[in-house]
């Protein structure tokens, strides 16, 4: 993890990184309605769409659920965020 990781405990206990197990956002899929870009959340798994996308599952499903790390879930990037601590880390 890189340095930034080390002031945020949530990101300090990803060990394994959760990766999408499909490339949708779950709740969109429900709905009918489409995503900008995917992200994972590091605590149950779920794969949702990101604040540029109009619904914003990923971050209201942190603030919901209390899950604060999710990881991109797009080709070739690498790296969690903390909701909670407004953290990156690249792994």
């Amino acid at each position: 993890m890189s340095k930034v990781a080390q002031k945020c405990g949530h990101l300090n206990q990803v060990t394994e990184v959760r990766q999408a197990k499909v490339q949708e956002c779950a709740e969109c899929v429900k709905t009918g309605d489409s995503w900008v870009h995917l992200r994972t959340c590091q605590t149950c798994g779920t794969t949702l769409c990101c604040d540029s996308s109009p619904n914003r599952h990923a971050s209201k499903h942190a603030r919901s659920s209390g899950h604060p790390v999710i990881s991109s879930a797009e080709p070739n990037e690498r790296w969690l965020w903390c909701y909670e601590d407004e953290q990156i880390a690249r792994y």
